[in-house]
């Protein structure tokens, strides 16, 4: 579990953070939304440790960060799994050697070792036979798995995704969200994704922080999101015609439960 309270944080006289305090919790997909400048990247960063937050603090299952020495943030940083929205592999590397990559920077497993592990997780999602391929050879959503294998390869606690579904087709990013969603449960991992794929909202929005200009504005979970009268999160979610018609249909139907119940 991540604890973050009070948060806050500027950038020259701009306040980003101005006092965020929630949980994320472990074996949940807890998604970040808001839009463009609500602050919900400075919120991902500052939990990455990219930038250091100029009041509250930041626990990783009960640890205060800012007060781990040296040796322990190092050894934090070992138990995190990164996804980048643009997937970030390397271009001159080939798969096997992409997911191996980390094994190799942060752990003394030797070479056989480190074979069978990526071997594993490439199994798990679902791109066997895909080892000695180039990321260029690959589909867009290939090289999102690639990169999913990559940040679960050294069994972290924590997974951090910054918008996973940057780029993909829907029934691709459908499949991502699933497969995100299925590792966290497995591993039983905090997983932290910043996304504005309203889709993902609601199909693994176990828990949904929506920041509102550096503020917490409103949490739930996905059922709770399509029920809230929060005129914010209201506009935000339901600015398109489909999700409209959803939240119409959904309040329709709790109306006529409610008098059916009288």
């Amino acid at each position: 579990m991540i604890e973050v309270k009070d948060i806050k944080k500027s950038f020259g006289d701009s306040q980003i953070l101005k006092g965020i305090s929630t949980t994320f919790e472990a074996g949940k997909t807890n998604l970040i939304i808001g839009r463009s400048g609500s602050g919900k990247t400075v919120l991902l960063k500052t939990l990455l440790g990219i930038h250091t937050p100029d009041e509250g603090s930041i626990s990783f299952n009960g640890k205060i960060y800012s007060e781990l020495t040296p040796d322990e943030k190092r050894e934090l940083r070992t138990e995190i799994g990164m996804v980048f929205q643009g997937s970030a592999l390397f271009d001159s590397m080939t798969v096997e050697e992409n997911v191996g990559f980390p094994l190799k920077m942060f752990s003394n497993k030797k070479k056989n070792e480190i074979r069978d592990r990526v071997n594993q997780v490439l199994e798990r999602v679902n791109l066997v036979d895909a080892n000695k391929k180039f990321p260029s050879e690959i589909s867009g959503g290939m090289q999102k798995r690639v990169a999913i294998a990559r940040a679960i390869v050294n069994n972290p606690k924590y997974l951090f995704c910054d918008e996973p579904n940057s780029g993909l087709d829907p029934e691709t990013s459908i499949l991502i969200d699933v497969l995100i969603q299925e590792i966290t449960k497995e591993y039983n991992m905090t997983t932290v994704i910043n996304t504005h794929d309203m889709n993902s909202v609601l199909q693994i929005g176990e828990k949904i922080v929506f920041l509102k200009n550096g503020l917490k504005e409103w949490e739930g979970n996905n059922e709770e999101i399509l029920e809230t009268k929060n005129k914010s999160i209201v506009e935000f979610v339901y600015s398109s015609d489909l999700f409209k018609k959803v939240r119409e249909s959904l309040l329709a139907d709790a109306d006529e439960e409610e008098n059916n119940n009288k």
